[in-house]
């Protein structure tokens, strides 16, 4: 086989990957709270149960990420984690009491949680070398959580919630099988000094925009963790609320094409600072609405705040940290927008809605997201040399 034809061969099988992954992403976020609740655990059960994913994630993410890093491997800690997921899977189905589920949950989010994030890093890595872009690729990721979440609404309607667990076995192992025909994307890479990652851990550019990342991805995280609550809230029923999932995933994948063609035009910077004043106008939006069917239309400006804002940071990414600390450093992302942001969000964000009520979440997310913005946009435009903002004399 030539080495173009490899290539083309890998760009297909990580799609494939993306997209089965996603899969088994839509069935864990969409439906484990359903099964949960057909299991008859109380709603404070299940608030508990999916608290501890972005705990996990915190460590997990930084853990397999730097094994990855440290060995120059992604496909054999990839395989290691999609069969810890099997295995721990089982045994979250199988609990007979509500402590052993805990466990065996946070296991199964043990392996679960650094997937994204090292698929991440493997796309990147693949990209050098085939010159495509990474929305190309994240874009399947898209057409994947849409597909599971409508087509596997439509299975679980007809058979019942409790084939929810043969579903995710099916995702998990043709997850596994296209894994192990995929290319290891690190093999024979530069080996990893700690020195250089401590180095970039501690570099002012990097840590101010984690928490420009992190400021925006909290705003994000209210609407992902109080969305179905708010609709519920508004009136809108069980399938209204798969449709506003579906709709925002579906968003996604025209703009993660437009970017993969056209991206390369725009400044990273004031494109997150755009993302982060159409989030704003959305939850504005969002904190107006009184009929639940108008959350399906707001929820088409997806596209263009989560899908540019994940697709320009990832890019930044790739530019900010060596190939040699690709896996660290798409860990320390994932943990900064998804397990802290989820954790901030969570917290806050429930008690500001036991407190003053979903639209005050939605106003209070708009905020952050235009602070963002600014922090985005100022940093463009009077960044120094170490990419932060410059201080007037």
């Amino acid at each position: 086989m030539s080495k173009l034809d490899s290539v083309q061969k890998n760009d297909l099988l990580l799609k494939l990957f993306t997209l089965a992954f996603f899969m088994t992403m839509g069935i864990v976020v969409t439906f484990f709270p359903l099964y949960f609740d057909y299991k008859g655990y109380s709603k404070i059960q299940i608030g508990l149960l999916y608290a501890i994913g972005p705990l996990i994630g915190i460590a997990t993410n930084l853990l397999w990420g730097f094994l990855s890093d440290r060995f120059q491997t992604v496909k054999k800690i990839m395989i290691i984690l999609i069969i810890g997921q099997f295995v721990t899977a089982i045994l979250v189905f199988t609990a007979g009491w509500f402590s052993l589920l805990y466990v065996c949950l946070a296991a199964f989010f043990f392996f679960q949680q650094p997937v994204n994030s090292l698929n991440d890093s493997q796309v990147m890595l693949h990209i050098r070398s085939s010159g495509k872009s990474y929305a190309s690729f994240r874009a399947w990721g898209s057409i994947g959580f849409a597909l599971s979440a409508g087509v596997f609404g439509i299975i679980l309607r007809v058979y019942g919630t409790g084939l929810m667990p043969v579903l995710l076995f099916i995702t998990i192992s043709c997850t596994l099988i296209i894994l192990f025909l995929l290319k290891d994307v690190r093999q024979g890479g530069k080996k990893m000094a700690f020195g250089g990652m401590v180095s970039i851990i501690r570099s002012k550019k990097f840590i101010w925009f984690l928490f420009l990342v992190i400021i925006m991805s909290v705003s994000h995280r209210f609407n992902d963790g109080f969305l179905a609550l708010y609709m519920r809230q508004l009136g809108a029923s069980d399938s209204l609320i798969g449709y506003a999932w579906m709709t925002s995933a579906l968003s996604e994948i025209p703009v993660f094409f437009f970017l993969s063609k056209h991206g390369h035009r725009f400044k990273e910077l004031p494109l997150l600072a755009f993302a982060g004043v159409i989030y704003a106008f959305r939850f504005v939006m969002m904190s107006f609405i009184q009929d639940p069917a108008w959350v399906i239309g707001v929820q088409l400006l997806h596209s263009l705040t989560f899908g540019v804002f994940l697709f320009t940071a990832n890019r930044y990414m790739s530019q900010i940290i060596p190939d040699e600390y690709r896996s660290s450093g798409q860990a320390i992302f994932a943990v900064a927008w998804s397990s802290i942001a989820g954790l901030i969000s969570g917290t806050l964000g429930g008690w500001i809605y036991n407190a003053a009520g979903g639209s005050t979440v939605y106003i209070i997310a708009a905020c952050l997201s235009i602070a963002a913005a600014i922090g985005f946009l100022c940093t463009y435009l009077f960044q120094n040399e170490d990419g932060l903002p410059r201080r007037s004399s």
